[in-house]
C-alpha cells in the first residue's frame, strides 16, 4: 500500500504537487494519470526518496522510503528504462542492486528469465534497444519480490506482443496480492490494465476512483447509427428529437443518439423505411472520460 498525506511540492513560487490526499491499495492496477505537467514524475520522485516534499509525507506501508532497511524487497520501481551503466552488462546491473539490499544472487536468473532477457543476460546495457532496456528496467523493479511496485511509462518502446506482456505482468503481479501504480500515456491500454484511477491536474487530485465508476462519472455511452441515404439520415436525426431524444453526428457522419436504447432506434428505423448499415451501443472509453475531465487542467498543449 502506498500513502498519500498531503503531498505538496513546490519550485521556487510554481507549485508541482499541491496537497495529494490518497491511498494506493493492494490487490488491485492503479493507473496514475494526468496530463504533461501535472506532477506525477514528481510524485512518484517522492515516493522513493529521490525528492523531498515541501509538506505532506508519502508512506509505503507504515514508512517512508528512507526508514525502509531494504527498500528493494519492499517497493520496486522502474521510473528511468535507460538509467543504467552503458558498460555493464543486463546480468551485472541487476547483481549490483542484489547485492546492495541482501538479495540472493539467484533471483537475477529469475527475473531475467521472466522478462525474457536471458540470452542477453552478458551483453551491455548500452547496446539495448529501448524495448529491451524497459524489459531490463521491469527486471529490477522485480528483483527484491516487492510487495510494492511502481511503473512509470512502462509499454514506452514494446512491441505490440511485448506491451501484452506487460499488462498480463500487471494484472498477475496484483492478483498476488501486491500492489502496483502505473502511469501512463495510453489510454487505451490503461483501459484494459488498471481496476482503479488517480487523475491530477496542476498537481491537484482531480479523480480517485475505480475505473468503471470513474468512466460512468465522466462521460456517456451512446448508439451509433449508420444510414447511407442522407435524406434518411436527415429524417432519422429529425424524428428522434421530436421524441426528446439527443441526436448528434459524428466526423464520419454517423447518428450519435444519447439516452436511447439500440432497440429503440432500430425499431423508429424500421417504422420509417430507414436503410442501415451499423446500429449498435458506443460504449464511453477512457481517453473521451480523461480529456473532458482534465481539459482544464493542461498546462502545455495547442488548440485543436
Amino acid at each position: 500500500m502506498i500513502t498519500f498525506r498531503g503531498l505538496t511540492k513546490r519550485y521556487g513560487e510554481k507549485t508541482v504537487v499541491d496537497g495529494l490526499t490518497s491511498v494506493v491499495a493492494s490487490g488491485v492496477v492503479t493507473g496514475f494519470l494526468g496530463p504533461n505537467g501535472a506532477g506525477k514524475s514528481t510524485t512518484m520522485r517522492m515516493t522513493l526518496g529521490l525528492d523531498h516534499p515541501d509538506a505532506g509525507a508519502v508512506l509505503i506501508g507504515r514508512k517512508p522510503y528512507d526508514r525502509l532497511r531494504y527498500p528493494l524487497r519492499e517497493v520496486g520501481a522502474m521510473l528511468e528504462a535507460k538509467a543504467v551503466h552503458p558498460g555493464r552488462s543486463a546480468g551485472k546491473h541487476l547483481l549490483a542492486m542484489a547485492r546492495s539490499n541482501g538479495i540472493p544472487a539467484r533471483r537475477v536468473e529469475e527475473v531475467l528469465a521472466t522478462v525474457g532477457l536471458s540470452d542477453v543476460a552478458g551483453k551491455r546495457a548500452g547496446t539495448f534497444s529501448l524495448g529491451m532496456s524497459q524489459r531490463l528496467a521491469v527486471a529490477g523493479a522485480l528483483l527484491g519480490d516487492p510487495a510494492v511496485l511502481m511503473f512509470d511509462e512502462p509499454v514506452n518502446g514494446l512491441d505490440p506482443d511485448g506491451v501484452r506482456w506487460v499488462r498480463q505482468l500487471m494484472r498477475s503481479l496484483a492478483a498476488e496480492g501486491r500492489t502496483v501504480f502505473v502511469s501512463s500515456h495510453l489510454m487505451s491500454e490503461m483501459q484494459l490494465t488498471a481496476d482503479h484511477l488517480v487523475v491530477i491536474g496542476k498537481g491537484k487530485l482531480l479523480a480517485d476512483a475505480p475505473m468503471d465508476e470513474f468512466l460512468a462519472g465522466n462521460s456517456s455511452s451512446c448508439v451509433s447509427v449508420r444510414v447511407p441515404v442522407p435524406a434518411q439520415r436527415a429524417a432519422l436525426a429529425e424524428r428522434l428529437r421530436t421524441l426528446g431524444v439527443s441526436v448528434r453526428h459524428d466526423e464520419a457522419g454517423e447518428l450519435l443518439v444519447d439516452d436511447a436504447t439500440v432497440d429503440r432506434v432500430g425499431d423508429l428505423a424500421h417504422e420509417l423505411g430507414v436503410r442501415l448499415h451499423g446500429l449498435g451501443e458506443r460504449t464511453a472509453s477512457l481517453e473521451q472520460a480523461y480529456l473532458e475531465l482534465t481539459a482544464s487542467s493542461v498546462e502545455y498543449g495547442v488548440r485543436a
